[in-house]
């Protein structure tokens, strides 16, 4: 029986030409990424990256239109499950409320599970800015010139 792991993701794109970026701290590794997560059983992808976005950052987003889909295999790190991973173009539709942080993993308390957040300028984003290797292949797609207006 194959086993996959479906994950969605949100690109969200301020006025300064900025993408936001989640540093997190879970199953005692540092990682960044976009904000988005695993689909649950009975999900699509639409409503499982709004449910993300509210879980996450406690904020409501439109859909704007897919960006990119994993075209190729890609092993879980957390299991035996092959990784689909779907990123969506997302905006807010309330203003964003979260603590922005200007540096990596600026986290704000101590545990087990940590999130942080901050802007990438998309002029200046690498793929060294992210850690695992879906993330960093949807960074050369941006470095390519996609055009968000």
């Amino acid at each position: 029986m194959a086993l996959f792991n479906v994950r969605v993701y949100g690109l969200l794109v301020n006025d300064e030409h900025q993408i936001l970026i989640s540093d997190e701290k879970e199953y005692g590794m540092l990682f960044s990424k976009f904000p988005g997560g695993g689909l649950e059983y009975g999900e699509g992808l639409i409503d499982g990256l709004k449910r993300e976005f509210m879980e996450e950052c406690n904020m409501p987003i439109e859909v704007i239109k897919h960006f990119y889909t994993t075209d190729y295999f890609v092993k879980s790190l957390f299991g035996e499950a092959q990784l689909i991973s779907v990123y969506y173009l997302v905006k807010n539709i309330a203003p964003v409320n979260l603590p922005i942080k200007t540096k990596p993993f600026d986290f704000d308390t101590e545990g087990e599970v940590l999130q942080a957040f901050r802007w990438a300028s998309l002029e200046h984003i690498t793929p060294t800015d992210v850690t695992f290797p879906i993330d960093k292949h949807v960074v050369e797609l941006l470095n390519k010139g996609y055009e968000f207006s």
